[in-house]
């Protein structure tokens, strides 16, 4: 199989040379076209991608969009398999390209994606947050409709799990972008893949014996407003509601602060580090609970002022997500 891979980049700083490194060391399967879309970077990105054998393609900054960056760079590349990565996340391990495309053996796969692995010096929350996500195990876990069965007859939540996806490391059987290409999507384009390639029939492989070095060392307020897209986009396409109310709100917030905070406390952190870390938990349990209770309200598409009302915040609070 011909394989391709597609970066979207911005002023990736050093964490890029990370990236690159990882990809250099891939042994056996390799990649045959390397490209990356940049919204003009300034800090050398663009020079340091070149030098490593990637053809990069410019975009004006205010073009990116997340489903549509990305159709625009598969289109111009040729692979049967297209590898998409963001610029911070890092292969592990040599054979990581010979595992991502591995499910595709099975030819009612259309997109395959991995574990993630934080960096260092990640808040332990996120830490265990992702280490945990999704919960498959190592090994490769293939989800598809039984015949005659309907995405809609699940409950939202088994709805989400099975169509589950992610850009950050992930790969596409070709002839399934054809079908359902990612773009225009200011967010969640993975997801929304996956949901309407598991409502035609086809599978989406989980490799778990395939990960990334990704984390991102964000404000608790960061955090919470990426909670509020994902749970926007969520309501959206599952009616998924995880905090229905303002009284679930309070509840989940003391109920998250204690399991939260004693698990922090369990880390056996220095006390400088402790005392941070617990700072922001604190921090990060509010805006987790208020961004799911909010974004599931502005995915419901409220009609009048309350609608108008959430299209706003909505625009307001996705300003930087990346």
């Amino acid at each position: 199989m011909r394989i391709s891979l597609v970066i979207p980049t911005y002023n990736a700083g050093p964490l890029l040379d990370d990236v690159l490194a990882g990809l250099d060391q891939l042994d056996g399967v390799r990649f045959d076209e390397l490209l990356a879309i940049d919204s003009g970077s300034g800090d050398g990105t663009v020079a340091r991608l070149e030098r490593s054998g990637f053809r990069v393609a410019p975009i004006d900054k205010r073009e990116f969009d997340h489903g549509a960056t990305r159709d625009r760079g598969i289109a111009m590349t040729t692979g049967e398999i297209i590898v998409l990565m963001v610029q911070d996340a890092t292969p592990m391990g040599r054979d990581w390209l010979q595992r991502m495309v591995e499910p595709f053996a099975d030819p009612q796969v259309a997109g395959v994606w991995c574990r993630q692995v934080p960096r260092s010096g990640c808040q332990p929350v996120l830490d265990r947050r992702i280490r945990g996500w999704p919960g498959w195990g190592e090994g490769i876990t293939k989800k598809q409709l039984p015949p005659g069965k309907r995405l809609e007859d699940l409950p939202a939540f088994e709805q989400l799990m099975t169509c589950a996806f992610d850009n950050v490391a992930s790969a596409i059987r070709r002839s399934a972008w054809q079908q359902f290409p990612l773009g225009p999507r200011r967010f969640g384009e993975d997801v929304w893949f996956g949901m309407r390639a598991i409502r035609a029939g086809l599978a989406l492989a989980h490799q778990g014996g395939a990960c990334v070095m990704h984390s991102h060392d964000r404000s608790a307020w960061s955090e919470g407003k990426r909670t509020f897209c994902d749970h926007r986009n969520l309501r959206g396409l599952f009616g998924l509601v995880g905090i229905p109310t303002r009284a679930a709100v309070r509840g989940a917030i003391e109920h998250a602060t204690k399991e939260h905070l004693d698990f922090v406390r369990s880390q056996n952190l220095g006390k400088e580090q402790e005392a941070d870390a617990l700072r922001w938990t604190r921090d990060y349990v509010r805006w987790q609970c208020w961004g799911q209770y909010l974004g599931a309200k502005a995915g419901s598409n409220l009609p009048g002022l309350k609608g108008a009302f959430f299209r706003w915040l909505g625009k307001r609070l996705e300003r930087g997500i990346g």
